[in-house]
């Protein structure tokens, strides 16, 4: 049981250091893509820009702020019902409730 346990653990630090060069790898593939790209900048005369993600953080939100939060929201027109509006300050007359005596709490 105890080999096993040794064989496994020295499985999963094996494959955590393959991953870790992977990385490692990957990371020198983009240093030296953008060292090359940096080099023939130079020698061109161009300026070196940087790699950059442009986000426009105003499109997000003005996307989310009409949409809604949640799944697609329905829009205005769905949810609109014609009713006869009433108003209810003038009647004063309550037809359908039922009296109840209150008796107070006994100790």
């Amino acid at each position: 049981m105890k080999l096993l346990g040794f064989v496994l653990r020295l499985g999963l630090l094996l494959a955590g250091l393959v991953f870790f060069a992977s990385l490692l790898a990957a990371g020198l593939v983009v240093l030296m893509l953008w060292l090359l790209r940096a080099l023939w900048a130079k020698l061109t005369g161009q300026p070196v820009s940087p790699w950059t993600f442009q986000v426009n953080r105003q499109a997000v939100w003005q996307r989310f702020n009409q949409r809604g939060f949640g799944p697609r929201a329905a829009s205005s027109t769905d949810n609109v019902v014609d009713v006869q509006a009433q108003d209810v300050t003038d009647v004063t007359v309550v037809t359908d409730v039922e009296s109840k005596r209150i008796e107070p709490a006994r100790h």
